[in-house]
């Protein structure tokens, strides 16, 4: 019953975003089986957001240690170029994904590295590899779009398992993977107490170092397993656009959630769900005519609605208003029971 609570604000506002999208287009919840496959856009949704709601569990355990991880999209880009670069080079399926998750593995273990041995503030030290990271997938790709033709890998971008996308499985399993794994174990009180009180949770014998390069090389592996599925969608590795500015909606989706970027508790259902309300902005812009410029906009107010929703003033103030509010009816009742004697 805590849990529904927690993600009641995002249900109800992937549900009016729904309503809303469905009197623009009233086929929208609509989904058929075509082929053995199950289409629609709903399933679009599920499909397309596959990349985000897979960056938005990574940065999620990220930002609950009062952190930021900018090179997620970056990472995207390094591991779809080392994903069509081994395939092209002959090293099959089972090699390919093993080489696209150790990429992934290395560029969070150097993150964390810098983050939590070497101590520079995370928005500057992933900023180093987001900066640097598109220099690198270009140098695996020698700057050109890196085809492939491999059903195999293909499969995690296209395909499709009892009729429901391979892509959408793929992060549905990841998300429920993680927060089993959160939530059945210390591991997400260790994280939180970490965000919460770096210093503190060291002298409780939290060993904090260790636990943020874990978080830093798990937000690692959920950008590879997007870039696996954006490569494999396309059947090509693009390092110039691949995963670009995709790290924005990951935080967006993260604060959708109602995550505080201050660190601390976290939810991973509210995050997947904040990744569901973008992706239904995105599919609904387009499918009621308009132009894709209005995404950016809608994003914005978002943002901001949510930050301000959030804000400890605000937090403060209304706190204050109900006090005010609570002793103005007690003082009422205390008269009524006066004038009454």
């Amino acid at each position: 019953m805590t849990a529904l609570r927690r993600v009641t604000p995002q249900l109800l506002t992937l549900a009016a975003l729904v309503a809303l999208v469905t009197l623009f287009f009233p086929d929208f919840l609509r989904i058929e089986v075509v082929n053995g496959r199950l289409v629609g856009p709903i399933m679009d949704i599920l499909k397309r957001g596959a990349p985000v709601g897979l960056l938005a569990v990574g940065m999620t355990l990220v930002i609950a240690t009062r952190g930021i991880d900018l090179s997620v999209g970056t990472t995207m880009a390094i591991t779809g170029a080392v994903a069509a670069w081994s395939i092209t080079q002959g090293y099959g399926l089972g090699g390919a994904l093993a080489l696209a998750l150790l990429a992934g593995v290395l560029a969070g273990l150097w993150n964390g590295t810098l983050v939590a041995i070497i101590g520079i503030q995370p928005i500057v030290a992933t900023l180093i590899l987001m900066t640097s990271g598109r220099g690198i997938a270009q140098l695996v790709t020698e700057g050109r779009i890196l085809t492939f033709s491999h059903d195999g890998m293909a499969f995690f971008g296209s395909g499709d398992l009892l009729g429901i996308p391979a892509p959408a499985l793929l992060w549905g399993l990841t998300a429920v993977a993680v927060a089993l794994l959160m939530r059945r174990s210390a591991l997400g009180m260790l994280i939180e107490a970490v965000g919460v009180n770096r210093a503190a949770s060291a002298l409780a014998g939290v060993n904090a170092t260790v636990l943020l390069i874990a978080v830093y090389v798990a937000s690692g592996l959920c950008a590879a397993l997007a870039g696996i599925v954006a490569t494999a969608d396309i059947r090509g590795a693009d390092a110039n656009n691949a995963g670009l500015w995709l790290e924005l909606d990951a935080i967006l989706a993260v604060v959708i959630g109602g995550n505080s970027l201050l660190g601390g508790r976290f939810s991973i259902a509210a995050s997947v769900l904040g990744a569901l309300i973008i992706q239904t902005v995105d599919t609904g812009i387009l499918l009621a005519g308009f132009p894709s410029e209005y995404n950016l906009v809608i994003k914005a107010g978002l943002v901001l609605v949510i930050l301000v929703l959030q804000s400890p003033n605000l937090a403060h103030h209304w706190y204050a208003l109900r006090r005010a509010a609570q002793a103005r009816r007690e003082r009422a009742m205390d008269t009524a029971k006066e004038t009454g004697q």
